[in-house]
């Protein structure tokens, strides 16, 4: 017997007084038990907030990106042991793939966009600055901080690694210590995860809590700097929106719920079409995968009315080749659920759907997995026909949180977006289409009652995804019954935990507080071409002042017939001055360009290793032949690459003889350490 610890205050905690009993999902053995009715989570929280939040924030974006790195790496070389004991848990290897992987993926790609989208510093800028006044000696400029409280993440059974790492892993970044509670049939899985991550000996202390087990009174100790993540049940979600407390200090809530998840084959996608053998591919797959126990699973498949006894044949065929069992079995293709009264549950909701609904495949009776039915928590596929779902009102709104689907037949694509939205809000929608009409009218269609909308054909199947496979680069949640949340999605899901506020000030000052050179700042010219500085002696604000070149009609011309760009603007006296924003003839935006480059290039070898790229081009002031320009050239910021160099950001100024600006852009280098 196993007895599964909370990690509290910095030191584990065995299961005590409340413990629940954990069984092994396919043979019925309880192998171990969970919670601790005496668990300190009052001062749990506030040790997150004492302890882990100011060690967090003392590290900057980088820095927790580096984290969240080594983290991944050490439990993906630790996985095997997850992967063991997820078997307990009901699930294949396949599942596994699904849970453990695509938690540590997930964990790489927020390390990774840590690194490349957010700054070498403590705040995230929002937008530009904005100018308050003439001159532009007073503005705003919107930011991110963290906050300075705790997310408390409650998790559910089906995914109890990557559920955790989606969630913990915006807000490490973000710089907020998170308290894992973890449904507690996994809770024994979830524990090594932490155990393991606890092992790689890179999170500060009070940055990672569990607690296996109830949570007691936690929520009337959390507040406005605190935030509740929590993926489950909508009665659940319900409870915990409610919540006095929560409503009281208005503690930011996200759920992500219940979901009727809808699938349409386009009227396109014939029985002899790639795509119908994608759509039956992708229904086979999502009603099998962790026994159809995913949030993002489909519950509904939408076919052409033609095309429904087609679908129910072809997806029936390869449900009949899925072999139900012990996890652990050779041949297993699908696990159990992950215990008796979820199976119990699953089948009550297929008997609600029966009410609407004939089955067509599968089903209990008879039933004989490779396992004890007795004992283990076995669940048949359950393949629904509903003969009318205009009608239905279940089919539309009972979620059977298993392998259980149901086909339905439209009569236009108009039916089809009724049909899918009459579910109120789900997490993804998908569309198995090759007709690009199709795929705009069903977007415009659905696309407010769903989260995401999964669209994939015979050029995408290699590289698509898959319907049910949230990930980090893009939103996860849906609004309605979805819960009205969103999680992942990228440095949106850091946002998450962090507060926007808007700073006025000067110029120099918000450029202080942002780490973010702001036009208009002050400056700082040391002796030295800046070219010839490395990248950790070169700061923002740091600048230089070319000398001045004056612009030929000679340079002009050449510059046209060595280009080719010989445009009227640049070669036609006349024709220029018919041109509303021309003078006469101009010189070429390319050529102040590459003018300005020889301004301020230094030709020696030094640190600057390459020119990456220009940002926000701007052409302000058109160029007469026999005019002048000089460039100023400024540290915007800079972000470490890796150990041998960093990317760093100059801000080019453009300005002709008198002054005014003719140009400006921002130039990214490579510049060595």
């Amino acid at each position: 017997m196993q007895r599964i610890g909370s990690f509290a205050k910095g030191v584990w905690v065995e299961a005590g007084p409340g413990a629940r009993a954990i069984a092994d999902a396919a043979t019925g053995e309880v192998i171990a038990e969970a919670g601790n009715d005496a668990l300190d989570v009052a001062g749990m929280i506030a040790y997150g907030r004492e302890v882990g939040g100011p060690a967090l924030r003392a590290m900057d974006f980088h820095d927790r990106a580096r984290m969240l790195k080594a983290l991944a790496l050490h439990l993906n070389a630790n996985k095997k042991a997850l992967y063991d004991l997820s078997f307990t848990t009901g699930a294949t290897q396949v599942d596994h793939g699904f849970d453990v992987d695509g938690g540590i993926g997930t964990l790489f790609v927020f390390a990774s966009k840590g690194r490349r989208e957010m700054p070498e510093g403590h705040v995230l800028i929002d937008g530009g600055f904005e100018p308050l006044g003439k001159s532009g000696a007073f503005g705003g400029q919107h930011i991110y901080t963290p906050r300075l409280g705790v997310a408390f993440h409650i998790n559910p059974f089906n995914f109890p690694v990557w559920g955790m790492l989606e969630k913990i892993a915006p807000a490490f970044l973000a710089g907020v210590p998170s308290i894992v509670k973890p449904a507690t049939a996994t809770a024994h899985v979830t524990e090594l995860a932490v155990r393991l991550m606890l092992e790689a000996g890179v999170l500060p202390d009070g940055a990672l809590q569990l607690i296996t087990g109830g949570v007691g009174d936690a929520l009337n100790h959390l507040d406005a700097q605190d935030a509740v993540t929590f993926t489950g049940s909508a009665r659940t979600a319900r409870m915990l929106r409610g919540h006095g407390g929560l409503l009281d200090r208005s503690v930011p809530f996200t759920a992500e719920q219940d979901s009727l998840n809808a699938s349409i084959l386009g009227p396109d996608a014939g029985p002899d079409t790639p795509e119908f053998d994608l759509l039956v591919k992708e229904v086979v797959r999502e009603m099998t995968t962790k026994a159809g126990q995913k949030c993002t699973a489909i519950r509904r498949v939408i076919v052409p009315d033609a095309a429904v006894q087609p679908v129910i044949e072809a997806v029936s065929a390869k449900l009949a080749k899925v072999v139900v069992g012990d996890p652990r079995t050779d041949g297993v293709r699908m696990g159990s659920v992950v215990s008796l009264s979820q199976r119990r549950d699953v089948l009550e909701k297929a008997a609600v759907i029966a009410g609407e609904a004939e089955l067509v495949f599968g089903g209990q009776d008879g039933f004989a997995p490779a396992g004890d039915l007795e004992k283990g928590a076995f669940v048949a596929p359950h393949l629904f026909h509903c003969l009318d779902p205009d009608a239905a009102e279940q089919v539309h709104g009972t979620e059977a949180f298993g392998p259980v689907s149901t086909v339905m037949g439209y009569r236009d694509l108009g039916h089809a977006c009724a049909l899918a939205n009459r579910g109120q809000g789900s997490l993804v929608a998908s569309l198995i289409t090759h007709d690009p009409e199709v795929a705009r009218e069903v977007v415009q269609g659905i696309g407010a009652w769903h989260g995401r909308v999964y669209i994939n054909d015979r050029d995408a199947a290699a590289e698509a995804t898959g319907h049910g496979a949230p990930m980090p680069h893009l939103t996860h949640g849906g609004p309605g019954r979805a819960g009205g949340g969103e999680e992942l999605g990228g440095i949106r899901a850091v946002k998450h935990y962090m507060q926007r506020v808007a700073v006025q000030g000067s110029p120099t000052i918000l450029s202080a507080v942002t780490g973010r050179w702001v036009p208009g700042a002050a400056t700082s010219t040391p002796d030295g071409h800046p070219f010839q500085v490395r990248f950790g002696d070169l700061f923002p604000g740091r600048t230089m002042r070319t000398e001045p070149r004056t612009v030929t009609l000679e340079d002009i011309e050449q510059f046209a017939h060595f280009t080719g760009d010989t445009f009227y603007a640049h070669m036609d006296e006349e024709a220029a001055k018919r041109n509303p924003f021309f003078p006469g003839r101009v010189a070429h935006g390319y050529l102040i360009l590459s003018f300005a480059a020889g301004l301020f290039v230094e030709p020696n070898e030094g640190p600057v290793l390459a020119n990456t790229g220009l940002d926000n081009l701007r052409f302000l002031k058109p160029l007469s032949p026999g005019e002048a320009i000089r460039v100023d050239l400024t540290v915007m910021d800079k972000k470490s690459r890796n150990a041998e160099y960093g990317e760093v950001r100059w801000h080019a100024s453009v300005t002709n003889q008198d002054g005014e600006a003719v140009a400006e852009y921002e130039l990214l280098t490579m510049v060595a350490k």
